[in-house]
Order: structure tokens, then sequence, then C-alpha cells
């Protein structure tokens, strides 16, 4: 009687079935990186665009202070609010480098960018700020 079974791979051995879970993990793996790759695309992508108001449409007009507070038109020491939102891509390079925002000198940048780092959930340019923070980990 012959104890051989296809599955048993040559010689009897066993190893085919473990042979199988070998391809079937690569072929998760593989799977899983080619998903991967389209949705690290696509969020560099939405931050390349995503935009964020300074200060919050609620709040436009208003100057920002040094530490990044939004404060009333005309405060003393205070800037004036950027003619345009900031764009994720700048905020995440300004942040990444330490260097400024395009067209604002360095203390501006920084006032500008601690208001940006002070968002929380629910005001305007939040989402954004948060895929800029994803992104630079």
């Amino acid at each position: 009687m012959d104890d051989h079974h296809p599955s048993d791979g040559p010689a009897g051995r066993g190893d085919a079935p473990t042979r199988r879970r070998a391809l079937l993990l690569g072929a998760v793996g593989a799977a899983s990186v080619v998903s991967i790759r389209p949705a690290l695309a696509q969020a560099t992508g939405s931050v390349m665009l995503c935009e964020i108001p300074v200060p919050d449409p609620r709040r436009s007009g208003s100057f920002i202070t040094s530490q990044g507070d939004v404060v009333p038109a005309g405060t003393a020491n205070a800037f004036a609010p950027p003619s345009r939102p900031l764009k994720g891509e700048e905020v995440r390079r300004a942040m990444a480098s330490g260097g400024n925002l395009p067209g604002y000198d360095y203390d501006r940048s920084r006032a500008y960018l601690k208001y940006v780092s002070r968002l929380q959930r629910g005001t305007a340019g939040f989402t954004c700020f948060a895929s800029v923070q994803m992104l630079r980990k």
C-alpha cells in the first residue's frame, strides 16, 4: 500500500501545506502593498491641495499673535491674517524644515504655524492639518 499522497509533496515529507501557506501569505502581502501605495499617494495629493484658513472663517479679519492666538484686528504686536488660506503642502514644508511660509517673514510664519498647530477638531483647516501631521511622521 502506498502512503504517499499528492498533498505530501515530494518523497511524502508533508511540506506542501507549508508551501501553500507561504504562497498565500506572499499573495496577501503583495495585495496589501498594492492597496496601500495608492492610498498614500492620494493622501499626499490631498495635503498638497487642502487649505487652512488663518484664522478660521468664524473669526475672519482677526489678527494672530506671535503665540498663535486670535485677537481683534488692529491689536498691537499682532499680525494681520494671510491674504489667502495656507496650502497644506506649504505648512508641511515649513514645519518639516523650520523654514518660512512662502511670502512671509520668520516672525509672521511662526505665528501662523503656531495658530495652525493649535487647531482643534471642528475648526476649519483641522482635517488638512491632521493630514499634514500624518505625512510628517
